[in-house]
């Protein structure tokens, strides 16, 4: 609702536009994206689960990868939490207040995610490129370290943007062309002068995604190197199907990124943004289910014994016997 404060309406709500194109399928979509969204926190629950009660999966890449799960809970979570209600319930109000929280979250652990994939990429290189070296280089302090780096570099850059965005002023239109409030649309909503504002914006999120697409540039570059380099054919299909995997993913991420953020004038883009960010918020989430779950051997392993031991436990209080339940879920999983 509207405040009056002297000469100038300050808005306090916001309407997301959403989806106008296809709202009548409301229902239907959902739908879809409950799914998809299910699928996604309960994925990277699961590496954050196993990652932290299997002993062998305290490394420092392991370790990386559950804060980055972690971070991709809280970013689908932020976003597709208001869309689902917009889809189910048609409510696509949302209090100032509640806008700059729901961007602030999404470019603070947007920001530290991105920064912890270069991370994640440098420790891909060490470990493959520098074996010899990666236990001395590579341990879990360092890497520790490397992480609260990635949140501390990002939280005054994300929290000094939202703070600008909040003086500004708002006295209508009052419609976000968008389906949660990212700093963009809500930018060129202003009707004080903002374009101090949106410099700012464009070069901070340049600087953390063009910092980190290099360093992930760099240390895939020399993977790509190395695995060129090995003698068996057979190897080098194995390393380049779990590297491609990799690379398609990123792709995606850092594409949509860019062709959101990196670009000084988005007034003309705004529409087209919604795309890109949905297939950054709700695709690649799935797409790093597919990687680092469903094609991972050393997660595989831990979760399918951690399963057994459950069900062995819950035989041992109700069931005919361990050996026949062992006997049985070797069929299935060798052991």
């Amino acid at each position: 609702m509207p405040m009056e404060m002297g000469n100038v309406t300050n808005v306090q709500e916001f309407i997301l536009e959403g989806f106008p194109a296809i709202q009548h399928l409301g229902k239907v979509l959902f739908l879809v994206h409950l799914l998809a969204y299910l699928a996604s926190i309960v994925s990277n629950a699961v590496i954050v689960t196993i990652t932290s009660a299997d002993s062998r999966l305290h490394t420092p890449m392991y370790f990386s990868l559950s804060i980055f799960s972690s971070l991709e809970c809280g970013i689908i979570s932020a976003v597709i939490s208001k869309l689902l209600i917009i889809f189910l319930l048609g409510r696509q109000t949302i209090s100032f207040l509640a806008c700059l929280i729901q961007a602030f979250v999404f470019l603070f652990l947007g920001a530290a995610g991105f920064l912890l994939i270069a991370v994640l990429s440098l420790d891909r290189y060490v470990a493959i490129c520098k074996p010899l070296h990666y236990l001395t280089v590579m341990d879990l302090k360092t890497c520790f370290l490397l992480v609260t780096a990635c949140f501390a570099l990002a939280f005054p850059l994300i929290t000094g943007l939202v703070v600008k965005v909040s003086q500004l002023s708002f006295c209508g239109p009052h419609v976000i062309p968008h389906f949660f409030c990212d700093l963009g649309p809500l930018i060129h909503l202003s009707c004080s002068d903002f374009r101090s504002v949106d410099m700012l914006a464009f070069v901070l999120t340049s600087f953390i995604l063009l910092t980190s697409l290099i360093i992930t540039i760099i240390a895939y570059s020399n993977i790509i190197v190395m695995i060129m380099r090995l003698p068996s054919a057979k190897e080098k299909q194995k390393a380049f199907s779990t590297c491609s995997s990799h690379l398609i993913v990123l792709s995606l991420m850092y594409g949509s990124c860019v062709f959101i953020y990196v670009k000084p004038k988005q007034r003309n883009r705004l529409v087209s943004n919604r795309e890109a960010a949905l297939v950054n918020t709700v695709v690649t989430p799935l797409l790093n289910l597919v990687i680092y779950t469903l094609r991972n051997k050393q997660v595989h392993r831990a979760l399918r014994e951690t399963m057994c031991r459950m069900k062995i436990s819950r035989y041992k209080s109700h069931g005919p016997g361990v050996e026949g339940l062992e006997n049985h879920l070797s069929s299935f999983w060798p052991m």
